[in-house]
Parts: structure tokens; C-alpha cells; sequence
């Protein structure tokens, strides 16, 4: 029996239901539904009170107080807008050995070192002197930087209050607890406790305030949904294992551009911001190869150059294998169809492997012709010319279509050295020094592609 005036609320979406389900029916999360007593409370007049300061207009509010103070690090600057803001709350989250604490160990660093005050360094899943340790090891230590192992919330603000730090920097939100509520530190309920407490004493003492947060499978931000909300930066850190380039993306900023992103070079003595990433996904060969095509991707208002490889060969079991690295599969699969229907070109019983070099993921639809020549190139064994870059999407009917940014684009492409060019029709102003060959279809691409 339901309790009368009863309800239950999902600490993820909100959903509210008349009686507690183990699985939420909005966003589909398992024992997220806590009771919250009364349905339908009753509707009271609230009086009037006390503002905590007048209303002014606001061409009269001083903005001088709240300007972006540099972090030290130029490429995480670039994806915070200038730098970190006073007040600010910023979540970076990313998959475990990624080199998190590295890159906010050297935040802390150069904030100490830069006069912006102390940095505290708070730890909550390793001990001081494992911190210490990577720090001597990346040589980012400095008097004014103050390290605390802690995970009650209590104690980070007390040790707020002794040391007044001009940054905070708390590892992980997950690991943290707040006293005040109950559970095991990472649940649902903690982890919004822990964020909220930490959002009100940033925008209290205008104390920015770094959290790193950790990620679940699909790489998404562990935890409440709320969280998301609460923060007012969310970054994600990326990186391949097997490679040492490391990508922080703005997936949201009250502050600046969502749509940015910094370059790092992760190495034994530390992390290193790279201002001019793109020849770290080029493999600069004297030979041209068969199965490869350089592309241009933006990445917000980045453009990177990136190579694109493809393998076709004979199937060795009944069922051809179809694998894909850095590619979206599904735009892939898509190609193949393209090429096999519009380019004559058979590929049901063939396996067919396609990958970006140095780890680069590559989602947006501009890179589509690039993959399908790539994928001609290896079919026909013809190797395409290595001062040609390729730019254009791929639609189901074989048309090759517009893409944003042409001209940033062609421009990178002619300052790395390439000479040829094929884009899609009306590219828009086109930069000098480099020759562009106009395609409107998978046909035309592929004819121009044996004289370019």
C-alpha cells in the first residue's frame, strides 16, 4: 500500500512517480527514487523580506571583480575563456590515468608561482606523499602551494579558512562526504551535498574552485545529472593510452566559448600544453601510401589536419570483418554503401579497416570524403598525392556537400605545405597558395582524385 501523500522524486531527472520503482522510467537509472513525503503540500503566501542588496541597474555593476585570471597553462586558458574567473566552479572529468591530477597539479604550480596567491591542493584518493611524489617527479613544487588529504567536506572549509587560497582544487568530488548527510561518499546524494556546499563557498568568498570528476563507461560524467548543472565549466579530458596527446574539451562555460579545445603532450616529467597539434596526427612520409587521405577537422574554432587510413583486403571468414578507430562506424558503413552504389566499386565480401593516426577521434560529417578515398585508394592500390588535402560530406545520393569554415580549413592545410585541395562546390573565400579542385559528386571526386 502507498503511503497517503506519498511521492517519490529521481535524484537524476526529477521524474516524480505516485510509488517507488528500482528503475526510473525517464532517464532509465536504477535506485534513483527517494520519497519526498507529502505529494501536494500545501500552498503558502511567503512574505516579503530583506534583499541582501538593492537591485542596480545593470550598466552600474563593477565587472572588474569578476575578469578571468590566467591559469598559467595557455591551452586549458584557451578552453576556459582566459583563464579561471573568481566564484567559478569547474568540473573536469575523464577516464582514470588520463593525466587529470597531472595537468591540475601544474595548475596549482603556476598559480603558486605566478602571485595569484596560494593553491590548495586538496586529495581525497591519495595519500599526501603519493601526491608529493608525482609533484618532485614533474617538478611542480612551490612554497605557496598547500596540499590536504581529506574527504570530509567540514575539513576542506577549514582548511579554506587557514590557508585563504587564491585557487581550489578538490580530487575527486566522488571521494568527498559531507557530514550532514547520509551515505557512503560517490552516492547520488553526497556527491550533490559535496558540489553544492563547495558552489556556495566559491561564489561566498569569490574562490574559484577546480573539481575533478570521474566518468562512466560511455564517457559521460558520473553521478546525478545535477551536477552537470550546479558547475558552471564542465571540461572532459581525453586521450588515447597508447598515445601521448591529451585533448581538453569545453562541453559547457558560463564564461566563455562551449565549443573550444586545449592540446597536451603528456610525458615523463609532466604535461605540456602543444599550441600547433596538427603534425602530431600526421605521418610525414616521402612516399606516398595507398589507403591514406589528409582531412581538416574543426574543432571549435581549431582547425586540425589528420590522416585518414583504410585497408581492403580479401575476407578470410564467410562473414567480412568491418573494424573502425577514431571514425564514427556508422558514417563509415554509410560510405561504404555510397562507394559500392555510386563508385561501381564491390565491397560485400571484402574486409575493410579504417583508423585516424595518433589516436585522433573524428566525428563531424566533413571528413566523409576523405574516408571514401581513402578507402578507393586502398581498393585500386593507387596512392593519392601527399600535398593533397581532401574536405567535403558525403550524402546517400552521392552528392558531395558544403561544409562550415572552408577557408580556415584550406588555410591551415596551405601553412603545413599542401598544395592541392578538393572541396565541395562554393567553398566560400579560398586562401592563396594552395590550388582547389571543385567536386560535386563521389563520381567527380573520385576522377579528379587520379589527376590531383
Amino acid at each position: 500500500m502507498v503511503k497517503k501523500g506519498t511521492s517519490y522524486r529521481c535524484g537524476e531527472c526529477g521524474y516524480e512517480a505516485a510509488k517507488w520503482v528500482g528503475r526510473c522510467p525517464e532517464c532509465q537509472a536504477w535506485g534513483t527514487l527517494e520519497e519526498r513525503g507529502d505529494a501536494r503540500p500545501a500552498i503558502a503566501r511567503v512574505a516579503a523580506g530583506a534583499p541582501s542588496a538593492p537591485a542596480r541597474p545593470i550598466g552600474q555593476v563593477d565587472i572588474e571583480a569578476a575578469r578571468a585570471r590566467t591559469t598559467g597553462v595557455g591551452e586549458l586558458d584557451r578552453v576556459l575563456g582566459g583563464g579561471l574567473v573568481p566564484g567559478a566552479v569547474v568540473l573536469l572529468a575523464g577516464e582514470p590515468g588520463v593525466g587529470k591530477s597531472t595537468l591540475l597539479l601544474e595548475v596549482a604550480y603556476q598559480w603558486a608561482r605566478g602571485g595569484s596567491g596560494p593553491a590548495l591542493y586538496v586529495t581525497g584518493e591519495e595519500s599526501a606523499g603519493q601526491v608529493r611524489l608525482r609533484a618532485e617527479r614533474t617538478q611542480n613544487v612551490h612554497e605557496r602551494m598547500f596540499l590536504a588529504a581529506e574527504s570530509d567536506l567540514s575539513a576542506i572549509l577549514g582548511h579554506v579558512d587557514a590557508v585563504k587560497p587564491g585557487v581550489l582544487i578538490v580530487d575527486s568530488v566522488q571521494t568527498m562526504a559531507s557530514p550532514q548527510v547520509e551515505g557512503a561518499p560517490g552516492n547520488v546524494t553526497q556527491v550533490r551535498a559535496v558540489t553544492a556546499g563547495l558552489v556556495a563557498l566559491a561564489k561566498e568568498r569569490g574562490l574559484p574552485v577546480v573539481l575533478v570528476g570521474h566518468v562512466t563507461k560511455d564517457g559521460s560524467v558520473a553521478g546525478p545529472r545535477v551536477l552537470e548543472h550546479l558547475v558552471d565549466v564542465v571540461l572532459h579530458f581525453e586521450g588515447d593510452r597508447h598515445s601521448t596527446l591529451r585533448m581538453v574539451r569545453g562541453v559547457k562555460n558560463r564564461f566563455g566559448p562551449a565549443d573550444e579545445i586545449g592540446c597536451f603532450e603528456l610525458r615523463e616529467d609532466g604535461i605540456v600544453g602543444v599550441p600547433d597539434p596538427s603534425g602530431l596526427f600526421l605521418n610525414r612520409r616521402e612516399d606516398a601510401v595507398p589507403g591514406t587521405a589528409v582531412t581538416v577537422t574543426v574543432e571549435g574554432k581549431r582547425p586540425l589536419l589528420c590522416e585518414v587510413q583504410a585497408l581492403v583486403g580479401a575476407a578470410g571468414a564467410p562473414q567480412p570483418r568491418r573494424a573502425v578507430s577514431g571514425l564514427d562506424s556508422a558514417r563509415v558503413a554509410m560510405i561504404l554503401a555510397v562507394l559500392e552504389k555510386r563508385g561501381g566499386i564491390k565491397l560485400g565480401d571484402r574486409d575493410v579497416y579504417s583508423a585516424t593516426v595518433g589516436g585522433m577521434k573524428v566525428t563531424e560529417p566533413a571528413v566523409d570524403l576523405s574516408v571514401l578515398l581513402a578507402l578507393w585508394s586502398s581498393v585500386r592500390d593507387t596512392a593519392l598525392s601527399p600535398r593533397l588535402v581532401v574536405v567535403g560530406e558525403v550524402g546517400l545520393a552521392g552528392e558531395v556537400r558544403r561544409v562550415s569554415g572552408a577557408g580556415r580549413r584550406l588555410a591551415e592545410a596551405a601553412r603545413l605545405g599542401f598544395t592541392h585541395a578538393l572541396v565541395p562546390p562554393d567553398p566560400g573565400k579560398l586562401p592563396d597558395g594552395i590550388r582547389v579542385l571543385e567536386v560535386d559528386s563521389v563520381a567527380a571526386a573520385l576522377h579528379a582524385a587520379n589527376y590531383a
